[in-house]
């Protein structure tokens, strides 16, 4: 039996390599992608990817540019504080890295439904993707996102709510769980910066925008968020899913708003009844 994840690569338009997993089932009811977000990696979501497996999923994640192993890969030095840096191409290469990670995905697993699901930056990432290439996705699953205008999306001190606690590892916002602090901590692959100095003005200034009308209106968004999220909260989650109402004409999106959670919710004190409602939300939409 083959070893979880597969670890795989493909080349992007200048010529990056992406690194990639799969978590793969025989014969899955869907294909969800995930996209990760700013200072992490894809190997963080193998808890969750064994779970969707579990529940009749394949997963695929790929590291993004300047991140995980994709980032080391990039520079041949393999200098750890370059992580972030994107490359050629910047912001928009990233977007399009995802957007034909997507296409590779559809061509493995022809005739089965396809999820991208986008966490933190990597909803943002979302966002920019399916206003271009809706099209190629069944559903759509936005967690610990936020609308990207000003005033909607938070900058600053992510932990300022929890940094005088007593012991604080300065990663409270991330999530309840304490072990979930400390792996971020000792993880050599995770970073914590704000968006404007990792990325630079200009790719930062790419992030924000609205949802397009050309989105198709018969995609399905999940948008999940933990109430005490200090990136967008219910607040901006709320505004976001009323733009997509407004521009796109989207009917089916939901939001689903967890009491106490902070940004992770995935790896949070009872990510298992959120990742339940995951499940239980692309089972009633795309499963086959």
């Amino acid at each position: 039996m083959t070893d979880l994840p597969i670890k795989r690569s493909f080349k992007d338009d200048f010529g990056v390599e992406i690194m990639f997993y799969e978590w793969p089932v025989a014969q899955p009811k869907a294909v969800i992608q995930i996209a990760h977000g700013l200072g992490e990696h894809a190997r963080r979501y193998d808890a969750m990817a064994a779970m969707l497996n579990k529940a009749g999923f394949s997963v695929y994640a790929d590291d993004h540019r300047g991140h995980g192993q994709t980032g080391l890969r990039q520079f041949e030095n393999k200098q750890i504080k370059r992580l972030g840096n994107l490359g050629p191409g910047g912001m928009k290469a990233t977007y399009k890295q995802v957007a034909d990670f997507s296409k590779l995905i559809k061509s493995e697993n022809p005739n089965r439904p396809l999820v991208l699901l986008g966490h933190s930056w990597g909803s943002f990432i979302a966002q920019k993707v399916i206003n271009k290439y809706s099209d190629m996705y069944d559903a759509v699953i936005l967690s610990g996102s936020a609308l990207t205008m000003p005033g909607y999306l938070a900058t600053g001190d992510f932990n300022k709510v929890w940094k005088k606690l007593p012991g604080s590892t300065g990663y409270e916002w991330l999530s309840r769980d304490v072990d979930v602090q400390n792996k971020f901590v000792e993880d050599p692959l995770t970073f914590l910066a704000l968006a404007m100095q990792v990325f630079g003005v200009k790719n930062s200034l790419q992030l924000f925008g609205t949802p397009s009308k050309e989105i198709r209106r018969d995609l399905p968004i999940l948008v999940q968020v933990g109430e005490a999220d200090p990136i967008g909260g219910e607040y901006s989650n709320k505004a976001l899913v009323e733009a997509y109402r407004k521009n796109a004409g989207i009917d089916d999106i939901e939001l689903f708003v967890y009491h106490e959670c902070r940004h992770e919710i995935y790896n949070e004190l009872n990510k298992e009844a959120i990742i339940d409602d995951l499940v239980t939300w692309v089972n009633q939409r795309v499963s086959k």
